[in-house]
């Protein structure tokens, strides 16, 4: 059962490293900070998505 847990919370990692780097690329930005943002996902799945979470650029609508 554990492994199952796991591979399911990996999965929604995953996700929301996608959505996230989805996110940045769609955003207002320069390109060095979006590639900045999406080094920074992929390289540190969990603390890249939080970061981006509370520090990532904002859409400015």
């Amino acid at each position: 059962m554990s492994i199952q847990i796991s591979g399911l919370l990996g999965f929604i990692i995953f996700v929301l490293d996608i959505w996230a780097i989805i996110r940045v690329i769609q955003s207002p930005a320069s390109t060095g900070t979006k590639v900045l943002w999406t080094v920074l996902i992929l390289l540190m799945p969990v603390l890249g998505l939080v970061l981006w979470f509370f520090l990532g650029p904002r859409d400015r609508s």
